[in-house]
């Protein structure tokens, strides 16, 4: 969030205070943004009378989003879906004007996104919430994020969401980047949805597999070990699009027996990309063919971390910190700095309004 913010925006803002709960995740935004990232627990932090929350303009974040998962079975009573608390307490004590809050899809709709938005309201917020496509903002991914956009001078539904860049040609649209601005809720000059080939297809083949002590983009582009069973079930899909059900079609003697008794569900496990469409959605175990559509277009192999940080639109020059687990943790859980930055540019035009009107 905050490189969209920052850099892919065109260093619009300037970051000022954060925090995160893993310590990783602190190395990596500091390397990054500046040593001003805390670590710990943010209910803690905001009972320690020594921590200064300072005047901010926009205060962005993601609470954490497992207690909303699909994935997680607990979800009903996982205390993770009452962090957005603490996120409107530093709303509060920065007396920010406008806030952006992430999540996933679910969060919209569910019982605490109403308390969500009563509370905002109750703080003096407009608020609005949309999901947004990643691919409709120039990532080569069709990941779906829920936004949460609050603004205590101006409606955001008024400027909200942003209109897309990128358009997907399999849905007829190649028309669409000759209409006007104000049409159909894309630019003008609107390109196509960004693929794994346009991410991806210049970089060579994995070397090693742990990170490497060269210069990026090599430094995050290493492999696994895979073993003569999961090299023969890679070979056994070996075209684009296929999956687990190819799988079982090809080769059952290699297929798990818990996938042959599943006959619905889970298409995309054990998924192979296809050069010419964006990714699906970059999980935190993308190096684990069997959680997803992670297999590379061409060669039997997992995609590297390099590559997922690519899908995720990540610069090759962005620094990640800790070993290759916790690397590939902030790679699957981040939100698509190209995603961010149009985000961005609705409250940079926001700020711009409310300047203009004092």
């Amino acid at each position: 969030m905050t490189l969209g913010f920052s850099k892919y925006s065109g260093h619009i803002f300037d970051s000022i205070w954060a925090n995160d709960f893993n310590d990783y995740c602190v190395e990596t935004y500091n390397a990054n943004f500046g040593n001003h990232c805390i670590s710990g627990d943010i209910i803690e932090l905001l009972n320690d009378p020594k921590v200064k929350i300072p005047e901010a303009d926009v205060v962005i974040g993601g609470p954490p989003c497992q207690g909303f998962s699909l994935l997680n079975k607990n979800r009903e009573d996982d205390p993770r879906k009452q962090l957005w608390r603490p996120f409107f307490e530093i709303v509060e004590r920065s007396g920010a004007n406008i806030f952006v809050m992430e999540n996933v899809p679910q969060l919209l709709g569910s019982f605490e996104h109403g308390e969500i938005m009563g509370t905002a309201e109750a703080m003096g917020f407009k608020i609005w919430g949309e999901i947004l496509c990643a691919a409709d903002y120039g990532a080569p991914q069709t990941r779906r994020r829920a936004i949460i956009l609050g603004c205590k001078f101006f409606d955001p539904k008024m400027v909200f969401p942003p209109r897309k860049s990128h358009f997907n040609p399999g849905k007829g649209g190649a028309q669409i980047s000759f209409l006007p601005a104000d049409k159909n809720g894309y630019l003008p000059g609107a390109k196509k949805w960004r693929t794994v080939r346009d991410a991806i297809e210049d970089l060579p083949p994995p070397v090693g597999v742990d990170v490497r002590d060269e210069p990026p983009p090599l430094n995050l582009h290493f492999g696994r070990s895979p073993t003569p069973t999961s090299i023969a079930r890679y070979k056994a899909v070996p075209k684009e699009g296929m999956n687990r059900f190819d799988l079982h079609e090809r080769a059952p003697e290699l297929t798990p027996g818990c996938w042959i008794r599943k006959k619905t569900g889970g298409t995309d496990l054990f998924g192979r990309l296809w050069w010419d469409r964006p990714a699906f959605t970059i999980r935190t175990e993308f190096f684990k063919p069997e959680k997803g559509r992670y297999l590379h277009p061409k060669q039997h192999r997992p995609i590297t971390h390099r590559e997922a940080a690519r899908l995720q639109s990540f610069p090759d020059d962005f620094i990640f910190k800790g070993n290759k687990i916790e690397i590939a943790k902030q790679i699957g859980n981040a939100v698509p700095p190209a995603l961010a930055a149009r985000i961005a540019d609705v409250v940079y035009m926001l700020l711009m309004m409310h300047d203009s009107k004092k």
